[in-house]
């Protein structure tokens, strides 16, 4: 679905690069979530996933196309759901009507559950929608074009709590097996009982891909009273105790993403080793 080989990104040639000598394929039927800290690139990324900018060196192909060419035969399969946005002065129905006719399998039927289950008002223009209301309506959209690649870049920011669950239940009931979601985001406990496969991007390079069966299988996630152990590679002290990833054992335990994210960034050497 979408390969990445030898990238190299800069902005500018008075600048350092972004990414050197980045690598990595996604397949179809999965969710990938896309971590790193502020300033890692992961915005960057995306936009060079789906054409926004071109690699200054090196490849990305989609489904065996390039999509800095912006050919129409990608850009009917690809939707990009930003960040930052802006919704022009038209109805639901008018938007839909505008737009969906790009995507030829377009689900009517599903955008008209969604925005039910979002609890959008169909009696307001969308630039009078709050931010949080804007965002549903856009997931929405985005889930009913049934494009292969859905890309989603903090696509929970300005969700409540309730929205928030309906996210997660609609993101998981919505995917054809021909689909790849990428999900960058900052906010890994909203989306991390979605995602089965970890990116993860620091100093312009992954110092992780791993799915969540590889990680399980290599380390151990738990809350103990202690942080004391020979055994364990990381700890974080939280309310009551410690959570603490030990090297896996029994192979028992759920994968604590945010935890690993947290490790992965500030954890040792012998912690990294673990994932490579």
């Amino acid at each position: 679905m979408v390969i990445i080989k030898d990238l190299k990104f800069t902005y500018s040639r008075r600048q350092d690069p972004l990414f050197q000598d980045l690598s990595c394929e996604l397949p179809s039927g999965s969710i990938v979530g896309l971590l790193g800290k502020n300033g890692a690139g992961k915005t960057s990324l995306l936009k060079l996933m789906i054409g926004l900018l071109r690699p200054t060196e090196g490849f990305v192909r989609i489904m065996g196309h390039e999509p800095a060419k912006r050919e129409p035969a990608l850009l009917q399969d690809v939707y990009f759901l930003p960040e930052e946005f802006h919704q022009p002065g038209v109805s639901i129905r008018s938007y839909v009507r505008a737009n969906a006719g790009f995507y030829p399998r377009f689900d009517q039927e599903l955008l008209n559950r969604l925005v039910a289950d979002f609890e959008l008002p169909d009696n307001k223009k969308l630039n009078q929608l709050s931010y949080g209301q804007k965002k549903k309506f856009l997931i929405s959209f985005a889930l009913s074009t049934k494009c292969r690649l859905l890309v989603l870049d903090e696509p929970t920011n300005g969700l409540d709590i309730p929205s928030k669950a309906i996210f997660r239940r609609v993101m998981a009931g919505s995917l054809d097996e021909d689909q790849l979601v990428i999900i960058s985001t900052h906010q890994v406990r909203d989306v991390e009982n979605l995602i089965d496969r970890v990116l993860m991007l620091e100093k312009g390079k992954f110092i992780m891909q791993k799915n969540l069966y590889e990680i399980s299988s290599k380390l151990h996630f738990a809350t103990t009273s202690s942080p004391e152990g020979e055994n364990i590679l990381y700890h974080e002290m939280v309310p009551g105790g410690y959570k603490v990833i030990t090297s896996q054992a029994d192979g028992s335990s759920s994968v604590d993403i945010e935890l690993l994210f947290n490790a992965i960034s500030n954890g040792t050497e012998k912690m990294k080793e673990y994932v490579k």
